[in-house]
Protein backbone atom coordinates (compact mmCIF):
# COMPACT_ATOMS: atom_id res chain seq x y z
CA UNK A 1 0.00 0.00 0.00
CA UNK A 2 1.44 3.48 -0.88
CA UNK A 3 1.23 5.90 1.53
CA UNK A 4 -0.58 9.41 0.56
CA UNK A 5 2.87 11.58 0.60
CA UNK A 6 5.02 8.74 -1.92
CA UNK A 7 1.61 8.69 -4.18
CA UNK A 8 2.05 12.18 -5.04
CA UNK A 9 5.61 12.04 -5.32
CA UNK A 10 4.87 8.89 -7.92
CA UNK A 11 2.32 11.23 -9.45
CA UNK A 12 4.35 14.42 -9.60
CA UNK A 13 7.53 13.32 -10.61
CA UNK A 14 5.32 10.79 -13.45
CA UNK A 15 3.65 13.95 -14.37
CA UNK A 16 7.46 15.93 -14.45
CA UNK A 17 8.55 13.59 -17.00
CA UNK A 18 7.02 14.65 -20.35
CA UNK A 19 8.15 18.38 -19.55
CA UNK A 20 11.67 17.22 -18.71
CA UNK A 21 11.46 15.35 -22.04
CA UNK A 22 10.10 18.61 -23.96
CA UNK A 23 12.98 20.62 -22.43
CA UNK A 24 15.65 17.88 -23.55
CA UNK A 25 14.16 18.07 -27.30
CA UNK A 26 13.85 21.79 -27.55
CA UNK A 27 17.57 22.20 -26.13
CA UNK A 28 19.00 19.10 -28.96
CA UNK A 29 21.28 20.09 -31.59
CA UNK A 30 19.91 21.03 -34.32
CA UNK A 31 22.28 21.54 -37.50
CA UNK A 32 22.18 24.11 -40.36
CA UNK A 33 24.15 24.17 -43.67
CA UNK A 34 25.33 26.64 -45.44
CA UNK A 35 26.43 27.12 -49.42
CA UNK A 36 28.23 30.19 -49.75
CA UNK A 37 28.96 31.71 -53.51
CA UNK A 38 32.32 33.25 -52.50
CA UNK A 39 35.39 32.65 -50.52
CA UNK A 40 35.07 32.56 -46.52
CA UNK A 41 37.75 35.99 -46.04
CA UNK A 42 35.31 37.89 -48.74
CA UNK A 43 34.33 41.21 -46.79
CA UNK A 44 30.92 41.72 -48.14
CA UNK A 45 30.08 38.05 -47.27
CA UNK A 46 31.37 37.90 -43.99
CA UNK A 47 29.11 41.33 -43.55
CA UNK A 48 26.57 38.73 -44.71
CA UNK A 49 26.94 36.27 -42.77
CA UNK A 50 27.85 38.01 -39.13
CA UNK A 51 24.27 39.39 -40.06
CA UNK A 52 22.64 35.51 -40.35
CA UNK A 53 24.46 34.51 -36.96
CA UNK A 54 23.60 37.38 -35.27
CA UNK A 55 19.89 37.47 -35.75
CA UNK A 56 20.09 33.62 -35.16
CA UNK A 57 21.62 34.81 -31.75
CA UNK A 58 18.86 36.86 -31.29
CA UNK A 59 16.25 34.39 -31.61
CA UNK A 60 17.97 32.01 -28.98
CA UNK A 61 20.38 29.80 -31.59
CA UNK A 62 23.47 29.78 -30.04
CA UNK A 63 26.24 28.36 -32.05
CA UNK A 64 28.06 25.25 -30.05
CA UNK A 65 24.96 25.22 -27.70
CA UNK A 66 21.81 24.20 -29.66
CA UNK A 67 22.58 24.93 -32.91
CA UNK A 68 25.63 23.60 -35.12
CA UNK A 69 26.40 25.49 -38.04
CA UNK A 70 28.17 23.77 -41.07
CA UNK A 71 29.53 26.50 -43.81
CA UNK A 72 31.04 25.68 -47.22
CA UNK A 73 32.48 28.30 -49.52
CA UNK A 74 32.38 27.40 -53.29
CA UNK A 75 35.22 30.36 -54.25
CA UNK A 76 32.87 31.05 -57.31
CA UNK A 77 34.01 27.59 -58.51
CA UNK A 78 31.13 25.37 -60.46
CA UNK A 79 32.75 22.33 -59.07
CA UNK A 80 33.03 23.01 -55.51
CA UNK A 81 29.44 23.85 -56.22
CA UNK A 82 28.49 21.17 -56.82
CA UNK A 83 30.97 18.90 -54.79
CA UNK A 84 29.63 21.22 -51.57
CA UNK A 85 26.21 20.88 -51.79
CA UNK A 86 26.31 16.77 -51.96
CA UNK A 87 28.68 17.05 -48.48
CA UNK A 88 25.91 19.27 -46.76
CA UNK A 89 22.93 17.24 -48.44
CA UNK A 90 24.98 14.17 -47.31
CA UNK A 91 25.29 15.54 -43.63
CA UNK A 92 21.27 15.70 -43.35
CA UNK A 93 20.77 19.05 -41.46
CA UNK A 94 17.96 20.85 -40.74
CA UNK A 95 17.81 23.10 -42.94
CA UNK A 96 19.87 24.55 -45.70
CA UNK A 97 21.04 28.38 -46.63
CA UNK A 98 21.75 28.17 -50.00
CA UNK A 99 23.63 32.10 -51.77
CA UNK A 100 23.56 32.10 -55.47
CA UNK A 101 21.60 30.61 -58.53
CA UNK A 102 24.48 28.04 -59.25
CA UNK A 103 24.21 26.80 -55.47
CA UNK A 104 20.82 26.62 -55.37
CA UNK A 105 20.94 24.95 -58.64
CA UNK A 106 23.20 22.19 -57.60
CA UNK A 107 21.20 21.83 -54.48
CA UNK A 108 17.91 21.57 -56.61
CA UNK A 109 19.71 18.47 -58.87
CA UNK A 110 20.45 16.41 -55.78
CA UNK A 111 16.10 16.45 -55.07
CA UNK A 112 16.91 17.20 -50.93
CA UNK A 113 13.90 16.37 -48.32
CA UNK A 114 15.98 19.31 -46.19
CA UNK A 115 14.19 22.84 -46.13
CA UNK A 116 16.13 25.05 -48.39
CA UNK A 117 15.84 29.18 -47.66
CA UNK A 118 18.28 30.66 -50.34
CA UNK A 119 19.63 34.10 -51.26
CA UNK A 120 20.71 36.27 -54.25
CA UNK A 121 18.80 34.51 -56.22
CA UNK A 122 17.65 36.43 -59.22
CA UNK A 123 13.28 35.94 -60.10
CA UNK A 124 13.43 32.41 -58.52
CA UNK A 125 9.42 32.16 -60.49
CA UNK A 126 10.87 32.67 -63.80
CA UNK A 127 13.90 30.21 -63.32
CA UNK A 128 11.71 27.76 -62.33
CA UNK A 129 12.58 26.96 -58.35
CA UNK A 130 9.62 28.44 -56.99
CA UNK A 131 5.74 27.96 -58.36
CA UNK A 132 4.63 31.24 -56.35
CA UNK A 133 6.47 33.68 -54.72
CA UNK A 134 3.31 33.98 -52.38
CA UNK A 135 3.07 30.55 -51.62
CA UNK A 136 6.72 28.93 -52.96
CA UNK A 137 4.98 25.32 -52.36
CA UNK A 138 7.98 22.40 -52.14
CA UNK A 139 10.84 22.54 -49.54
CA UNK A 140 12.21 25.85 -51.34
CA UNK A 141 11.75 29.25 -49.98
CA UNK A 142 13.89 32.91 -49.80
CA UNK A 143 14.95 36.23 -50.66
CA UNK A 144 14.95 37.55 -54.20
CA UNK A 145 18.25 39.07 -55.74
CA UNK A 146 17.33 41.50 -58.73
CA UNK A 147 14.58 40.82 -61.57
CA UNK A 148 16.30 40.24 -64.79
CA UNK A 149 15.00 43.58 -66.22
CA UNK A 150 17.42 44.92 -64.10
CA UNK A 151 19.88 44.23 -67.33
CA UNK A 152 18.63 47.08 -69.01
CA UNK A 153 19.25 49.52 -66.32
CA UNK A 154 22.95 48.35 -66.43
CA UNK A 155 23.42 49.22 -69.87
CA UNK A 156 21.17 53.11 -69.18
CA UNK A 157 23.45 53.33 -66.42
CA UNK A 158 26.98 53.08 -68.75
CA UNK A 159 25.20 55.14 -71.31
CA UNK A 160 24.36 58.15 -68.82
CA UNK A 161 27.89 57.82 -67.10
CA UNK A 162 29.70 57.37 -70.81
CA UNK A 163 27.53 58.80 -73.52
CA UNK A 164 29.91 58.05 -76.14
CA UNK A 165 29.89 54.39 -75.89
CA UNK A 166 28.42 52.32 -78.65
CA UNK A 167 29.47 49.19 -78.38
CA UNK A 168 28.97 46.90 -75.17
CA UNK A 169 30.42 43.74 -73.74
CA UNK A 170 28.69 41.34 -71.27
CA UNK A 171 30.78 39.55 -69.47
CA UNK A 172 30.40 36.02 -67.53
CA UNK A 173 31.26 32.83 -66.85
CA UNK A 174 27.82 30.57 -67.65
CA UNK A 175 28.79 27.86 -65.29
CA UNK A 176 28.57 30.48 -62.00
CA UNK A 177 25.88 32.28 -63.54
CA UNK A 178 23.34 30.80 -65.49
CA UNK A 179 20.83 33.19 -65.04
CA UNK A 180 22.96 35.36 -67.22
CA UNK A 181 20.65 34.26 -69.98
CA UNK A 182 17.76 36.24 -68.70
CA UNK A 183 19.45 39.00 -68.30
CA UNK A 184 20.93 39.00 -71.86
CA UNK A 185 17.50 39.13 -72.92
CA UNK A 186 16.80 42.55 -71.19
CA UNK A 187 20.20 43.75 -72.24
CA UNK A 188 19.72 43.02 -75.77
CA UNK A 189 15.96 44.75 -75.84
CA UNK A 190 17.89 48.10 -74.33
CA UNK A 191 20.69 48.17 -76.35
CA UNK A 192 19.14 49.45 -79.64
CA UNK A 193 17.43 51.85 -77.70
CA UNK A 194 20.47 53.14 -76.73
CA UNK A 195 22.43 53.39 -80.08
CA UNK A 196 24.69 50.15 -79.21
CA UNK A 197 25.52 47.16 -80.79
CA UNK A 198 25.87 44.25 -78.25
CA UNK A 199 28.13 41.13 -77.52
CA UNK A 200 27.91 38.13 -75.06
CA UNK A 201 31.63 37.40 -74.04
CA UNK A 202 31.34 33.60 -71.63
CA UNK A 203 34.47 33.26 -70.09
CA UNK A 204 35.85 30.33 -67.77
CA UNK A 205 39.52 31.73 -66.88
CA UNK A 206 41.02 34.38 -65.41
CA UNK A 207 42.85 34.58 -68.53
CA UNK A 208 39.85 34.57 -71.05
CA UNK A 209 39.05 37.75 -68.56
CA UNK A 210 41.77 39.70 -69.76
CA UNK A 211 41.75 38.44 -73.37
CA UNK A 212 38.16 39.51 -73.42
CA UNK A 213 38.57 43.07 -72.16
CA UNK A 214 41.90 43.27 -74.46
CA UNK A 215 39.82 42.73 -77.67
CA UNK A 216 36.91 44.95 -76.33
CA UNK A 217 39.37 47.60 -75.86
CA UNK A 218 40.91 47.45 -79.55
CA UNK A 219 38.18 49.80 -80.55
CA UNK A 220 37.33 53.09 -79.07
CA UNK A 221 33.79 53.79 -77.22
CA UNK A 222 33.58 50.51 -76.40
CA UNK A 223 31.90 49.71 -72.38
CA UNK A 224 31.47 46.03 -69.84
CA UNK A 225 28.44 45.22 -67.99
CA UNK A 226 29.12 42.22 -65.56
CA UNK A 227 25.61 40.80 -64.14
CA UNK A 228 25.58 38.78 -60.68
CA UNK A 229 28.54 35.82 -60.79
CA UNK A 230 29.77 33.74 -58.33
CA UNK A 231 32.72 33.77 -60.38
CA UNK A 232 33.04 37.40 -61.34
CA UNK A 233 32.14 38.62 -57.78
CA UNK A 234 35.70 36.66 -56.02
CA UNK A 235 37.11 38.60 -59.14
CA UNK A 236 35.96 41.85 -58.66
CA UNK A 237 39.68 43.48 -57.73
CA UNK A 238 40.94 42.34 -60.87
CA UNK A 239 38.02 43.14 -63.34
CA UNK A 240 38.30 46.47 -61.54
CA UNK A 241 41.78 47.00 -62.13
CA UNK A 242 42.34 45.22 -65.77
CA UNK A 243 39.28 47.80 -67.06
CA UNK A 244 40.84 50.39 -65.98
CA UNK A 245 44.46 49.42 -67.53
CA UNK A 246 42.36 49.16 -70.51
CA UNK A 247 40.34 52.06 -70.17
CA UNK A 248 37.24 50.04 -70.61
CA UNK A 249 33.97 51.57 -68.55
CA UNK A 250 32.71 49.06 -66.27
CA UNK A 251 28.99 48.64 -64.98
CA UNK A 252 29.27 45.78 -62.47
CA UNK A 253 25.58 44.20 -61.08
CA UNK A 254 28.21 42.54 -57.94
CA UNK A 255 27.89 43.98 -54.62
CA UNK A 256 31.20 45.51 -53.36
CA UNK A 257 32.69 46.26 -57.23
CA UNK A 258 32.76 49.78 -57.04
CA UNK A 259 34.57 49.61 -53.60
CA UNK A 260 37.14 47.58 -55.39
CA UNK A 261 37.71 50.00 -57.78
CA UNK A 262 35.05 49.18 -60.67
CA UNK A 263 33.62 52.09 -62.15
CA UNK A 264 30.18 51.53 -61.26
CA UNK A 265 27.76 49.39 -59.59
CA UNK A 266 23.87 49.10 -59.63
CA UNK A 267 23.08 45.88 -57.26
CA UNK A 268 20.06 44.89 -54.40
CA UNK A 269 21.10 45.18 -50.94
CA UNK A 270 21.67 41.80 -48.95
CA UNK A 271 22.83 42.00 -45.72
CA UNK A 272 19.23 42.87 -44.48
CA UNK A 273 18.05 39.77 -46.60
CA UNK A 274 20.53 37.93 -44.39
CA UNK A 275 19.61 38.77 -41.09
CA UNK A 276 15.77 37.79 -42.53
CA UNK A 277 16.93 34.46 -43.79
CA UNK A 278 17.95 34.15 -40.02
CA UNK A 279 14.26 34.83 -39.22
CA UNK A 280 13.14 32.01 -41.65
CA UNK A 281 15.71 29.62 -40.56
CA UNK A 282 14.77 29.81 -36.80
CA UNK A 283 10.73 29.52 -37.94
CA UNK A 284 11.67 26.19 -39.53
CA UNK A 285 13.78 24.81 -36.80
CA UNK A 286 10.59 25.47 -34.78
CA UNK A 287 8.27 23.50 -37.75
CA UNK A 288 6.66 25.94 -39.86
CA UNK A 289 7.01 25.02 -43.50
CA UNK A 290 9.09 26.40 -46.19
CA UNK A 291 6.64 26.49 -48.82
CA UNK A 292 4.66 28.39 -46.28
CA UNK A 293 6.87 31.02 -46.07
CA UNK A 294 6.69 33.59 -49.22
CA UNK A 295 9.46 34.59 -50.83
CA UNK A 296 10.89 37.90 -50.17
CA UNK A 297 11.78 40.94 -53.10
CA UNK A 298 14.97 43.08 -52.34
CA UNK A 299 13.29 46.78 -51.50
CA UNK A 300 16.94 48.19 -51.63
CA UNK A 301 19.06 49.18 -54.74
CA UNK A 302 22.34 50.91 -54.38
CA UNK A 303 24.11 53.20 -57.41
CA UNK A 304 28.02 52.97 -56.27
CA UNK A 305 30.40 55.12 -58.36
CA UNK A 306 33.88 55.21 -57.72
CA UNK A 307 34.86 59.01 -58.63
CA UNK A 308 39.01 58.04 -58.37
CA UNK A 309 38.74 55.26 -61.52
CA UNK A 310 36.53 57.64 -63.07
CA UNK A 311 39.42 60.13 -62.65
CA UNK A 312 41.93 58.10 -63.95
CA UNK A 313 39.70 56.90 -67.35
CA UNK A 314 39.42 60.35 -67.87
CA UNK A 315 35.38 60.42 -67.25
CA UNK A 316 33.49 63.54 -65.53
CA UNK A 317 30.54 62.14 -64.13
CA UNK A 318 27.38 63.54 -64.75
CA UNK A 319 25.56 65.67 -62.39
CA UNK A 320 22.50 63.77 -62.79
CA UNK A 321 23.83 60.29 -61.15
CA UNK A 322 26.10 61.95 -58.53
CA UNK A 323 22.83 63.30 -57.43
CA UNK A 324 21.34 59.66 -57.68
CA UNK A 325 24.19 57.72 -56.41
CA UNK A 326 24.25 56.40 -53.02
CA UNK A 327 27.28 55.76 -52.48
CA UNK A 328 30.43 58.14 -53.99
CA UNK A 329 33.92 56.59 -53.48
CA UNK A 330 36.97 58.49 -53.92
Amino acid sequence: MIGRRAFITLVGGAAALPMAAQAQQAQRMRRIGVLMDSVATDPVREVRVKAFTEQLRKLGWIEGQNVQIEYRWDNGDAALNRTFAVELVTLAPDVILSAGTQNLMALQRLSPPTPIVFIGVSDPLVQGFVTSMAHPGGNITGFANLEFTIGGKWLDLLKQMVPAIDHVAVMFNPETSPQSKFFMSSIESMAPRLSMSLAARPVHSVAEIEAAIADLAQKPNGGLVIPTDGFMAVRRKLLAETTTRYRVPLINGNVGSAAEGSLMSYCAEANDQFRQAGIYVDRILKGARPGDLPVQAPTKFTLSINLKTARELGIEVPLSLLLIAEEQIE
